[in-house]
This record gives structure tokens, sequence and C-alpha cells, in this order.
């Protein structure tokens, strides 16, 4: 099976500061041809977003090739201030998932 990349303007808009899931949706069953169904693409999508979120809580971290790395970051406890009371809190430490992107990615940019 080959795939198409055929997308549409409407999921690749430069002027508008992020793709929804349901615009992900889109571009995926576009790109898959004429045979995908939506209820198809959002399964992939789906299956996608599963898998790297498992992976992230089982292994840490996980790479992909060409375009980044989704990985867990420790954040350290911290004294901060209650914006309403002006009052001094401690915030405790934390995890995190952050992404790093590739050199290939930041460059196609």
């Amino acid at each position: 099976m080959t795939v198409k990349k055929r997308f549409t303007a409407k999921a690749l808009r430069s002027n508008e500061s992020s793709m929804n899931k349901g615009e992900l949706v889109e571009a995926v069953q576009n790109a898959l041809g004429d045979d995908a169904t939506k209820k198809a693409a959002e399964e992939a999508v789906a299956a996608v977003l599963e898998a790297i979120s498992s992976g992230v809580q089982k292994d840490g971290s996980v790479q992909l090739i060409g375009f980044g790395t989704f990985e867990v970051r420790h954040r350290a406890a911290r004294k901060g201030i209650n914006p309403k009371t002006k009052e001094p809190i401690d915030i405790p430490a934390s995890k995190t998932v952050a992404f790093k992107p590739s050199s290939a990615l930041k460059n196609s940019l």
C-alpha cells in the first residue's frame, strides 16, 4: 500500500497557532487516500497517541527518528507565590512530559 501525501489547506494553515485533533484526523485520512474512512483515520491517530503515551509511561521516553523525542522530565520542588493572596507557597516536585524536536524537524520549519 502506498501512502499518498495529500493534505488540505485547512489542515496545513500556517497562520493558525495549532492544528487540533480533528484536523489531524482529516490530514491522516487524506494522506491514506480515497479508500480510508474517517473512522479508520481516527483509530490510527488514537493508536499512535496511545502507543506514545504508554511508551513514555513504561520506558520514560519515545524516540521517533526524524521527528523528535517525547520524554519524562522531573521538576524540582520550589517556592512560589499565590497570586491572589501574595502568600509564599511550596510547590511540590512533579513530573511532566516534554517534546524535543529532531534537527530534521527543526530544519524543516
